[in-house]
C-alpha cells in the first residue's frame, strides 16, 4: 500500500492509517498478554508504516472496551521506537458501555455521557501509555466480536 500511495506521490505526512491490533484470532485458545500484542504490533508497523506517517489509530476489531484501551496502553509504553502517534479511533469499544448504559431511554442520557466520558478518559490516558486500568463501565469486559462482521 505505501508503495502504491508513494508512487502516486501522496503526501505521507497529511495521512493517518487505521489497522487492527494484531492480537489472536477469536477462536484461538491461547491468551496473549497485553505486553505480547504490543510486541508484534509494533514490529508489525515499523516493517512496513514509513516514518513519515504522522499516527496510528487504531480500531478495537472486537476487543473489549477494556482489552482495547489495556493493549493500546501497552504499545505506547513498549520499548521499541514508534516514529508515529499511536491513538485510538474506536466504535464499539468506546460506545458500548455508554450505549447499554442509555438502553434508549431519554433519562438515561447523563448516565450514557458518563460512561462515555469514563471511556474517553481511559483511552486518552492509554494514548500516552498512562492507563492503569480499571475504567470499567456498564460493559467494559464484555466482548464486542461479531462474527463475519463487515463494515
Amino acid at each position: 500500500m505505501y508503495k502504491a500511495l508513494s508512487e502516486h506521490h501522496v503526501y505521507l505526512e497529511g495521512t493517518l492509517l487505521k489497522p487492527n491490533m494484531v492480537t489472536a484470532g477469536h477462536s484461538c485458545s491461547h491468551k496473549y498478554t497485553s505486553q505480547e500484542i504490543a510486541m508484534a504490533t509494533v514490529t508489525a508497523l515499523r516493517r512496513t508504516v514509513p516514518p513519515a506517517v504522522p499516527g496510528i489509530t487504531f480500531l478495537s476489531g472486537g476487543q473489549s472496551e477494556e482489552e482495547a484501551s489495556i493493549n493500546l496502553n501497552s504499545m505506547n509504553q513498549c520499548p521499541l521506537h514508534r516514529p508515529w502517534a499511536v491513538s485510538f479511533s474506536y466504535g464499539r469499544a468506546l460506545q458500548a458501555s455508554a450505549l447499554k448504559a442509555w438502553g434508549g431511554k431519554k433519562e438515561n442520557a447523563k448516565a450514557c455521557q458518563a460512561e462515555l466520558i469514563k471511556r474517553a478518559h481511559a483511552n486518552s490516558k492509554a494514548s500516552i501509555g498512562k492507563y492503569e486500568g480499571g475504567g470499567a463501565g456498564a460493559a467494559a469486559g464484555e466482548s464486542l466480536f461479531v462474527e463475519n462482521h463487515a463494515y
